[in-house]
Parts: C-alpha cells; structure tokens; sequence
C-alpha cells in the first residue's frame, strides 16, 4: 500500500501528527517524531510521552496520521487500526530493536510501540498546485519564507 512517495515522506521527515479521539468523542491531534516504515502496510511510532494518545487507542484503535514536507506541501494522508505493544508485552522487544537503532539515545524512553495496520493512504497537496505552480517553485517559495523566519 505504501508507494514510494509516500515512504519517502516518512522516512524523510519522521513527524507525522496523530488524530485519535478521546474516550469522551473528542478529536486529539499529536505529533509523533518516531515514526518508523515497518513493511508496505505497517507504519509505527515510540510512545515516549504520549499518555493522552495511548489512552485514546485503547479506547479506539482507529487513527489517522498526515505527514506533510513543509517546503513542497505535498504529503500523505494515513488511516488505518493502531496497535500497542507495551514494554511487558512479548512483541515489544522485538518492534523495539528498530527505534533503538534509530535513536539509540531515545531508547531508554520508550513505554509502548504503535504500530498501525494501514487501510487508507491518500495524497495532500496545497492549492497552488491546482494554479500551476510547480514543485520547484513552491520549494523555493518555503526556503524563502523559512530563510525569513530563521535568518
């Protein structure tokens, strides 16, 4: 299910932000900076503080996460039924030997391992593209605006 451009994405920029829904139907959204790609349908993420989100899967495992690059504004749109391994689990340790290869000095932080079983992936994009605008020009426009922030 994942395409390339869409692995790209992930393996790219890592942030993806969480919608789950609270316990009370209230929507949730947290951003995530481990997110991993598992296999063509699996995606997950290492709960290091996120106490509200594992809450909310527990309640209701189904979750969508987008991923956007910043400077192209084209992304992904994930939906799919997430999963939690926690530390005293049988399937953590071996989900865990990905992130503590990736953030080595993260690793002692983790409580849980989400993994989501992806059953939607759809494609973001901004308007301008619609207008014409290519690639390239919107990448130039965001360097600039960043360029403007963080001089």
């Amino acid at each position: 299910m994942l395409n390339a451009f869409a692995r790209d994405i992930i393996e790219t920029f890592r942030l993806g932000f969480v919608a789950s829904v609270t316990p009370d139907g209230r929507p949730n959204v947290s951003p995530k900076g481990t997110f991993l790609v598992l296999s063509e349908n699996q995606i997950g993420f290492a709960d290091i503080r996120s106490p509200q989100t594992i809450k909310n899967i527990e309640n209701n495992p189904e979750i969508e996460v987008n991923f956007v690059n910043q400077f192209s504004r084209k992304g992904i749109r994930i939906r799919g039924k997430a999963t939690i391994a926690k530390k005293d689990t049988d399937n953590f340790q071996e989900l865990f030997i990905h992130w503590k290869n990736e953030w080595p000095s993260l690793a002692h932080r983790i409580n849980a391992i989400v993994t989501i079983e992806i059953s939607h992936l759809k494609p973001l994009t901004t308007p301008p593209y619609d207008d014409g605008v290519t690639e390239e020009e919107m990448v130039e426009i965001y360097k600039q605006k960043f360029r403007e922030i963080y001089p």
